[in-house]
């Protein structure tokens, strides 16, 4: 039995369709990532499943219990570190596991060696009576996963867990990560918009637009693009992506600041570039297929420019509705 399990599931707020009915099953032990940029419908996703949003429309089963009809069994049976941090600050590390215990039940004679066992795993067990406001950002996220463990859930939700933190803290996170998966042996279901957390999942979800736009191990997401990535900066970038489509029949976009284009056997194309595009070229630059190759062949950008188009339109949304409110 899969861990999850979702049909055409659906979320709508007023007029917006948030999530637009995505399908998809995560294997009983599978690092599942579901990557995007922010306001894909990630998060709506994951709070369906975990029953905190109730579905519009569609199914999804978690833990082999149904979201909407057998919530309590769904929660019972899973972890979920959230995007924003939910620890008490002026509790300790022991008094915020131990509340945790509380509220999910766990037997009082369990929970000292449980909680030694997840504060170990996540290299915080000497701290465990500090109070948690003198925490680091990247020992808080440690904590939360560990609080997300207390009660030995099958599946573990992660929202963002890395977000806001610096690459060497990102890079322990995932460290902690992989080792519970694999003393744990549950299911991991995590969001990410970075690219490289992304290469750590068994499968990916590539979610834009509140839709499920490719779904692969990432080595055969990568595969499919087959191209070689191509980025240069030129004097005049609206004439080069001109000559490129005349002159070599290739569609180039403008992707953070530089002209990019796919290319097959990227080494042989770039001398008649700089021969026949008749543009002066200020710099190139060749790569094999990424994740955010997958994500522009698919969605026509990258994440890093869906995300700022997002945040322009939630701004712009805040502002008319501002605007509104005035009069």
């Amino acid at each position: 039995m899969a861990a999850i399990s979702v049909k055409d599931l659906r979320k709508r707020f007023g007029d917006f369709e948030a999530v637009k009915g995505v399908n998809f099953e995560v294997e009983t032990g599978e690092v599942f990532g579901f990557l995007g940029p922010n306001g894909a419908g990630k998060t709506t996703t994951i709070n369906m499943l975990c029953t905190l949003t109730k579905p519009s429309g569609g199914s999804a089963e978690v833990a082999g219990f149904d979201v909407v009809n057998a919530r309590d069994d769904v929660r019972r049976h899973i972890g979920l570190v959230f995007q924003d941090p939910t620890l008490d600050g002026y509790l300790t590390a022991e008094q915020n596991l131990r509340l945790h215990a509380e509220l999910y039940g766990v037997e009082s004679k369990v929970v000292k060696p449980r909680m030694q066992q997840v504060l170990e795993m996540v290299g915080l067990w000497e701290r465990r009576d500090a109070q948690v406001m003198t925490f680091s950002g990247g020992m808080r996220r440690r904590l939360e996963i560990a609080r997300g463990l207390m009660h030995s859930p099958r599946v573990l939700f992660l929202d963002e867990p890395t977000i806001g933190l610096d690459p060497q803290t990102r890079a322990s996170i995932w460290g902690y990560i992989r080792q519970l998966q694999q003393s744990e042996e549950i299911t991991i279901f995590m969001t990410t918009h970075y690219m490289d957390e992304a290469e750590f999942c068994g499968r990916i979800a590539i979610m834009d637009g509140g839709e499920v736009v490719a779904l692969d191990t990432p080595a055969a997401l990568k595969e499919a693009v087959g191209a070689d990535r191509i980025r240069i900066e030129t004097a005049d970038d609206e004439k080069a992506i001109a000559r490129l489509g005349e002159h070599f029949g290739l569609e180039a976009t403008v992707s953070e600041g530089v002209v990019s284009f796919a290319v097959a056997d990227g080494e042989e194309f770039v001398p008649r570039l700089f021969a026949e595009l008749e543009v002066p070229i200020k710099s190139v630059s060749l790569s094999r297929p990424t994740l955010d190759d997958v994500f522009m062949n698919h969605t026509g950008s990258t994440i890093r420019d869906a995300e700022e188009s997002s945040s322009k339109n939630r701004n712009r949304a805040a502002l008319q509705a501002m605007g509104g409110a005035r009069r």
